[in-house]
């Protein structure tokens, strides 16, 4: 008769335990893979010219910002602002990757909301995007001079994440020699 009691009330305490810890979680700090890891190889067309190729080596020593973003995302439109912002106050590069979409869209949507990126790779097929792991976008990757992902923010960039998380980072990042 005890347990009857016990096993329920104790299931119980579990339970809320959990779901106070999960309400406590920053939703934007995902675990990932990549952490601290040498990014994937990106070398994909540009959205404006198929025939130039962006790739990540070709910033190689600086820090950058890798966005993946679609026409068809809501949530992307609304950091375009802070994206735009966050290259022009840190003076790093935002490479754009447009994820799983067509040219004709994304260069409308690129006219209508604004175009905070250096440059804009054309990842169709979103084969890329399972190379970097995407679980959907935007994510945005900081990617330090040595090549390696040292955040990713899952979801929008908000004016919140670009001051508290992504300029202190890019600060630190460009001051390390």
């Amino acid at each position: 008769m005890r347990w009857r009691v016990v096993v329920p009330v104790a299931v119980l305490i579990a339970l809320v335990g959990l779901l106070g810890y999960g309400l406590t979680r920053d939703p934007h700090t995902l675990p990932s893979a990549y952490l601290n890891r040498a990014a994937p190889t990106l070398a994909l067309p540009s959205l404006a010219d198929e025939t130039q190729a962006v790739r990540l080596a070709d910033m190689a020593g600086r820090v950058t910002l890798v966005n993946v973003w679609a026409s068809w995302c809501v949530a992307c439109r609304s950091e375009v602002s802070e994206l735009a912002e966050l290259s022009e106050t840190t003076d790093i590069p935002v490479v754009g990757i447009d994820y799983k979409d067509t040219r004709d869209e994304a260069s409308r949507w690129l006219r209508r909301f604004g175009n905070p990126y250096a440059r804009i790779a054309f990842d169709e097929s979103g084969s890329t995007g399972i190379d970097w792991g995407i679980s959907g976008v935007p994510e945005t990757f900081v990617i330090g001079r040595d090549g390696q992902i040292k955040d990713k923010i899952v979801g929008p960039v908000t004016a919140e994440v670009r001051r508290k998380r992504l300029v202190p980072l890019i600060e630190q990042l460009k001051a390390e020699s």
